[in-house]
């Protein structure tokens, strides 16, 4: 469904709403106001917001400008202003560099196929774990403590068998009650 335009070039914000973006508003006191839930957010709850999967767009309510790109990168800024940061030094002047070159097209298109790759790898890898760790978690380290100690008994006898001692793991009550 395609936004509608007001005579003003402005979007109407129902329209948005029915696409099922979520609206936040950028006041010129610097604060974010979320449409949606009818309250103040932070950068915090936006950085949640995108964690969640929900599309959203913030809007400067002086020009009705999208700012969204502008608070994504307030976002990674915040972040790298922390002690877990994502981009070394070197990264970033590399980044740089290719601002300025005839190579910012392909760099870019570089970065979005990869980050594309490791986002399908990523959740690939998700829903592998939690098919191994089933319904509970202890459940997956109980069956893999089962696996080791059978792969272990399994060497055991199979070095004493080649060294031809008829050696085997005594029976406990635990390994005869299986």
């Amino acid at each position: 469904m395609a936004s509608k335009t007001t005579k003003a070039g402005k979007k109407d914000e129902k329209t948005a709403k029915d696409e099922n973006v979520r609206i936040i508003k950028k006041y010129p006191n610097r604060r974010l106001y979320d449409t949606a839930t009818s309250q103040y957010i932070t950068l915090s709850d936006v950085r949640e917001i995108i964690r969640l999967g929900t599309p959203f767009k913030v809007v400067d309510t002086n020009t009705e400008e999208d700012i969204t790109r502008n608070i994504l990168i307030q976002i990674i800024t915040e972040q790298e202003n922390s002690e877990h940061t994502v981009f070394t030094t070197d990264m970033l002047m590399k980044m740089i560099r290719f601002y300025d070159g005839s190579t910012r097209n392909m760099f870019s298109d570089y970065m979005d196929r990869n980050l594309q790759i490791f986002s399908e790898q990523h959740k690939v890898w998700q829903e592998q774990v939690g098919q191994f760790m089933g319904a509970h978690p202890m459940s997956a380290f109980t069956k893999m403590t089962q696996q080791n100690l059978e792969f272990w008994k399994e060497m055991q006898d199979n070095f004493f068998k080649t060294k031809g001692f008829p050696y085997r793991v005594p029976e406990t009550d635990e390994n005869s009650e299986k």
